[in-house]
């Protein structure tokens, strides 16, 4: 809301020291020149210590320089309603704008951002993560910070504010000093939640801490003593009255009003009396004051405190059942015993919000009086009323919480529509809430499968072990819908397989495809098994799976999603194994032929990767580069800013890196591991990350700051149960080598065939583990070193892409009898001359440049090392260079796109495709290739491509 009821503005005592740093904020924030800029205030004490009066005040001064303010207030009843503080803060900036418009203001971040604010309804389809949906809060807050110039936005009672908004504002709340604008919250320190602890410590103007509010002291309260009653009140009175209400400015006002409407003159022989007054305030003093009042006007409070804050007075009116003119008596009568605020209070600058209590304190004590039976069914008649008035099922779900269960199948339906509403928003924890209360009315007996489906769904991301339960448990109820059934056991797997427990995925969808006879839903299910199979590190009978896949694959024509996905399997399958890469080419491209979506909503992004990365290890990383930017826009516009936005990050980085681009690499890497922290630790999202940009850094040569990144993330065993790659264990092992930890490194790469052979995974390309290998052994067992590294050569070959092969011969050269090493890196040079992999060329360019002895070849090694970005071997390959006595090149300037010289080589090459590929490399020839992402063979195709981005 724009700004919230208070109470009618009064002197504020012993408050100078906040108003300063208040005017001082403010001041910052309105002035002229460079130093203006935001701030953040956090005000903390008990309650009635005078918090909301004082950001009262903060408001009007804000207003009276001309500011816009957000303002809202946390309520104890309305915790459990996700973003009603969000929507309190920005929906009347925006509500009343057309369709239109507010697609125009919120821009991309419409659909995902505008059902939390309740400024839409959200749209069927896959929901966006939370982080997802705080960075579209963020951005719209930013943008509306920034468009309306300066702003306060001020926040009463944190410690209510509801979890999704609280978390989303203490996360938000450092960029306020680089903003326009002026961020206050207030709460009692003893009931902030842990999601909000950075209020605790905000910096800015208000120090390191919050600033306190202190008690008044006896010559503070005798000043609103004689304010309210009177200078001729005495001494002993005021002190009578600091003692009875220990200087809160809160109760010290309201015993004031009661000492004025008793009629009692403030001297001395009436301070006895003061005591009761004051009890009379607070707990069952003001339970038997409110009874005094009347039945009716008992049921009305009740009403109002069940309903929480702004409280439309027909609905309080139909919870207390009463008429519309009881309603207007009651209200008058609780104005008129300072239990409701009164009409009119607000400033002008704040618009009428429905009925409030004087006091947070009030709305407590009276709740707590209701009886506990009779609070029950108030919050059940609350949510029907809500309903009928309109406010839909989220605003009902909230008072259902607090009934008992009864078996009341609209108690169950309203409830489910509330979490299904929660969970597209954005808000699966409220789902969660929601759908266990619903789980417990309980629902019928056909209903109960589905709503423990749904309560699986809700408790995906953030209970895992108990989603888990629920859809096992789900699978246990006697019902008869076999999609039910199958969305069931599908869920199952990927809980199971997000939790790094993939054999038992893939055992549960075993035990569901024996038992399904429908012969399209067992497809179905068989493409999830053969997924997570293809994800298991541990996997036992990984050679049988892949003759089971072959043979259904090979005979599936792509009808489909689910046939698709099946295809798309086969062909990674078929990479892995080392098969010959027009054969993993081919199965791709029969997945590709239509649009495959990477955010489809009952399936995960897992395949669509897939399909994109054997592009990359087959010499095509400009293809895979083109899926993944898809696929990355298909993420942003779902809002799923978490685990996927990082994994595609990442893996661009790695794709960057096959591609030797070094520096756009760990970029890209870097962007994906600040998001993977957000995820957590040592998840499998987290593994990716940090093998790509540990893999990157040694590319770059920075051994030691690669070292300490993964002490700093314990990136060593145990190692995850899931396929990473690049291989994690590989990996580091690669590290340790470059660390000359020689025998470790050894152990290691010996693991990971122990782990790999077995499965059948051979392909160089993907896993490098033999070449690795084969340099750690050289010195103490070249016989070893030089079979290892044969052996991988062969591999490569069998495959077929040439920055495979000419890796693996330039691996081998390096362990060879120096007789066999010219001829080997010969070869190595010119297959990778005509790839897209500027990184292995370089490296092999030095070594041959090295052996040889020619000035020419180093400087080709230079200069393309320093394309890379590979600072370490620039360094190594100059080093040599000038102490053959060599110049040292000058840098060319930097040309990242195609220029014409090269499409017209490419373009050579593509037409004279049929005849033998040169001896010699064509440098040239060999830029189109980088530039493009593509080996000779795809040139036709990246060619096309090119064209096509071009017009």
């Amino acid at each position: 809301m724009t700004d919230h009821r208070t109470r009618i503005r009064r002197t504020m005592v012993e408050r100078d020291a906040e108003l300063a740093i208040v005017d001082e904020a403010l001041d910052q924030l309105t002035g002229p020149g460079p130093d203006a800029g935001g701030a953040l205030l956090a005000f903390s004490g008990p309650a009635g210590l005078g918090k909301t009066t004082l950001l009262a005040e903060l408001r009007r001064r804000a207003h009276a320089r001309s500011c816009t303010v957000l303002a809202a207030r946390g309520g104890e009843q309305e915790q459990s309603q996700p973003f009603h503080v969000a929507r309190q803060l920005i929906q009347p900036q925006l509500a009343g704008t057309s369709e239109q418009e507010l697609r125009a203001a919120l821009g991309g971040w419409y659909s995902i951002v505008g059902p939390a604010l309740g400024l839409c309804a959200p749209e069927q389809g896959p929901p966006p993560d939370p982080q997802g949906l705080r960075d579209g809060l963020d951005w719209v807050l930013t943008h509306l910070v920034v468009k309306r110039a300066p702003v306060a936005l001020v926040l009463d009672d944190a410690h209510w504010a509801d979890p999704e908004s609280l978390s989303w504002l203490a996360a938000f709340a450092p960029r306020a000093e680089h903003l326009p604008l002026l961020l206050v919250v207030a709460y009692r320190p003893d009931e902030l939640p842990a999601h909000a602890d950075a209020f605790r410590t905000l910096p800015g103007r208000a120090g390191q801490a919050p600033l306190p509010l202190a008690p008044l002291t006896p010559a503070a309260v005798a000043a609103l003593v004689r304010e309210a009653l009177g200078d001729h009140a005495d001494d002993a009175f005021c002190k009578e009255a600091w003692a009875v209400t220990t200087g809160n400015p809160f109760e010290a006002v309201e015993l004031t009003a009661k000492v004025r409407g008793r009629g009692l003159r403030p001297v001395e022989e009436n301070a006895p009396q003061l005591a009761d007054l004051a009890a009379a305030q607070r707990g069952s003093g003001l339970v038997a004051r409110l009874e005094r009042l009347g039945p009716s006007t008992v049921r009305f409070a009740w009403a109002c405190a069940v309903l929480g804050t702004a409280i439309p007075q027909d609905i309080a009116a139909r919870v207390a059942a009463l008429g519309t003119e009881e309603a207007a008596g009651a209200t008058t009568r609780l104005r008129d015993a300072r239990i409701l605020s009164a009409a009119g209070t607000t400033s002008d600058h704040e618009p009428e919000t429905g009925l409030e209590f004087v006091h947070p304190l009030i709305a407590t004590a009276i709740y707590r009086a209701i009886p506990d039976a009779l609070r029950v069914a108030l919050h059940g008649k609350a949510a029907a009323a809500v309903v009928d008035a309109g406010l839909g099922s989220s605003a009902a779900a909230r008072h259902l919480l607090e009934t008992h269960p009864e078996n009341d199948p609209w108690v169950v339906r309203t409830l489910r529509e509330a979490a299904g509403e929660n969970l597209r928003a954005g808000a699966p924890d409220a789902a969660r809430r929601q759908l266990a209360r619903a789980l417990r009315e309980p629902p019928d007996f056909d209903e109960r499968a589905a709503v423990l489906y749904e309560l699986g769904c809700a408790s995906l991301l953030t209970e895992p072990a108990n989603t888990v339960n629920h859809l096992r448990a789900a699978l246990a109820e006697p019902f008869d819908d076999p999609t039910l059934r199958q969305g069931i056991v599908i869920r199952l797997a990927q809980v199971l397989a997000h939790s790094d427990r993939l054999a038992e995925a893939s055992e549960s969808l075993a035990r569901e495809i024996a038992r399904t006879p429908d012969v399209r839903a067992r497809l179905r299910l068989q493409s999830e098994q053969f997924m997570w199979d293809a994800f298991n590190a541990a996997e036992t009978d990984s050679p049988a799976r892949s003759r089971r896949l072959t043979r259904l694959a090979d005979r599936l024509t792509g009808r489909d999603l689910t046939e698709r996905y099946v295809i798309a399997l086969r062909a990674w399958d078929a990479c892995l194994r080392g098969e010959p890469v027009d054969v993993v080419l081919h199965h791709a491209g029969r997945v590709l032929e239509r649009p495959f979506s990477w955010a489809h909503e009952d399936r995960g992004f897992e395949v669509p990767v897939l399909a994109a990365m054997v592009h990359m290890y087959a010499d095509r990383p400009g293809r895979a580069e083109e899926l993944f930017e898809a696929g990355t826009a298909e993420f942003e516009r779902q809002g799923w800013r978490g685990a996927h936005l990082s994994f595609a990050y990442s893996l661009r980085a790695y794709i960057r890196y096959r591609r030797g681009r070094l520096v756009e690499a760990e970029e890209l890497a870097r962007s994906g591991l600040r998001l993977a922290e957000r995820v957590g630790r040592r998840t499998p999202v987290h593994w990716y990350a940090i093998a790509i940009l540990l893999t990157t850094l040694l590319a770059r040569g920075r051994v030691d700051e690669a070292w300490e990144l993964a002490r700093e993330h314990e990136f060593g065993a145990p190692f995850p149960a899931a396929v990473v790659f690049p291989d994690s264990q590989t990996v580091y092992a690669e590290l340790l080598l470059a660390r000359g930890e020689v025998r470790a490194a050894v152990a290691e790469l010996e693991a990971v065939d122990r782990r790999l052979t077995p499965r059948g995974i051979q392909n160089p390309a993907w896993c490098p583990w033999q070449l690795h290998l084969a340099r750690a052994v050289a010195a103490d067992d070249p016989q070893r070193a030089r079979t290892l590294a044969a052996d991988a050569v062969r591999r490569a070959r069998a495959f077929g892409a040439p920055s495979a092969i000419g890796q693996a011969l330039r691996v081998a050269a390096e362990v060879a009898a120096p007789q066999d090493r010219t001829e080997l890196l010969r070869e190595a040079v010119t297959l990778l001359s005509a790839s897209p992999a500027g990184y292995e060329l370089a490296r092999a360019l030095a070594a041959l440049g090295y052996g040889l002895r020619d000035a020419d070849l180093l400087t080709a090694a230079v200069v393309t090392a320093r394309e890379c970005g590979a600072d370490g071997l620039v360094e190594e390959a100059t080093e040599i260079l000038t102490g053959m006595g060599g110049a040292l090149p000058a840098p060319p300037p930097r040309a990242d796109w195609v220029t014409e010289e090269e499409i017209r080589a490419a373009d050579l090459a593509v037409r004279s495709e049929k005849e033998p590929e040169p001896a010699t490399p064509d440098w040239v020839l060999s830029a189109a290739c980088r530039k493009l992402g593509t080996d000779r063979s795809g040139l036709r195709a990246a060619l096309e491509a090119f064209a096509r981005s071009s017009t």
